[in-house]
């Protein structure tokens, strides 16, 4: 276990956890929302630093990233334990475990973070992500390893629900590099519904500061969920704040939802409303929108924003083609596109 970096001593032995925007208080040997960190004798400790769930060689585009270095293979793993608890989750094994209740409790292995620049160089990795569950859950493992694949030349990614504290932020921020981040929606009830909070402004901020402040290359994922964040008013609300602070370049994935632990009643989302929440997207002003969880679909293709021809063929997560120059340049007309190449 580890002692946390974050967090505020209260009164009577109390203390509060600065990982995530729960700013759970806890009190002698009570754990958080997230059930993976614990108050010890007034100090927050982390009950997941270097337990691992999961971990695969995966390509950039399964994260998803579609404009930070197409087709590059990255080390991701993650633990057990989230601040959300979305009904949906299709890493509920995991991500609604919670190790100080020893509730839904999947194997772990420990690894340390030396490990991760070992392993990540062994089979040829750009960088290393966080994934699977929430990386701020594990944040002094996430922060360890991210300093050492600095050092190592590594880079570094989250694959985040982004309600993660501005102070956590600000911490690993040095040493963070892409930011790939899950909004649920634009509106408060949305968010009440799906992630049981009740308002995602700071989520908003703390994308538009990981980009600013950090300069982290970030994308966008929304799954769209029928009945829950799929009605045209959100979509169109979403997509304007995307643009107007964001950018109009920043990438925006619509995913396709598949019925899964406790909305294992609703239906798969259509494939037209996808392609309409994507019509919507691109009506709004963004350049880049792109469809997920869809087979053989053309949504899933990087085209020019300027003169519309194809630049990035894929399928599934796979590249076929690049005809990207070196700096990103559009072959047939030169615009530069937005991202890392």
């Amino acid at each position: 276990m580890a002692e946390k970096l974050l967090q505020i001593s209260l009164p009577s032995g109390r203390v509060r956890c600065l990982v995530c925007q729960r700013r759970c208080s806890l009190s002698e040997g009570q754990s958080g929302y997230c059930g993976a960190r614990v108050n010890r004798k007034g100090r927050i400790e982390s009950l997941t630093y270097g337990q691992v769930s999961s971990i695969l060689v995966s390509p950039i585009e399964k994260k998803p990233l579609f404009h930070y270095y197409p087709g590059s293979l990255w080390l991701s793993l993650g633990s057990v334990g989230c601040n959300f608890r979305c009904p949906g989750c299709q890493n509920y094994k995991i991500a609604h475990a919670e190790p100080a209740r020893k509730k839904r409790m999947t194997k772990t292995d420990f690894l340390a973070p030396e490990e991760l620049i070992t392993l990540a160089r062994r089979n040829n990795c750009k960088g290393i992500s966080w994934t699977y569950n929430e990386p701020a859950i594990w944040f002094e493992y996430t922060l360890d390893g991210a300093r050492l694949a600095r050092e190592a030349g590594l880079l570094t990614n989250y694959v985040t629900n982004g309600y993660i504290t501005e102070e956590a932020l600000d911490e690993i921020g040095p040493y963070l590099d892409s930011y790939r981040v899950d909004l649920k929606g634009y509106f408060p009830e949305t968010y009440r519904r799906i992630a049981h909070i009740s308002d995602p402004a700071e989520i908003f901020q703390g994308v538009i500061r990981a980009r600013e402040k950090w300069g982290m290359w970030v994308e966008i994922i929304t799954n769209l969920v029928p009945g829950f964040n799929d009605s045209e008013e959100e979509i169109r609300a979403l997509a304007r704040w995307i643009r107007q602070e964001l950018a109009e370049w920043v990438p925006w994935h619509l995913t396709r939802f598949f019925p899964y632990f406790e909305l294992s009643g609703l239906t798969p989302t259509p494939v037209e409303l996808l392609e309409r929440a994507r019509d919507i997207g691109l009506e709004e002003g963004l350049e880049y929108v792109y469809l997920g969880n869809v087979l053989e679909h053309t949504g899933i293709n990087t085209y020019c924003a300027g003169c519309k021809n194809l630049l990035i063929e894929r399928d599934k997560f796979s590249v076929l083609q690049n005809l990207l120059g070196p700096d990103g340049q559009c072959p047939f007309c030169g615009e530069r596109i937005p991202g890392r190449f």
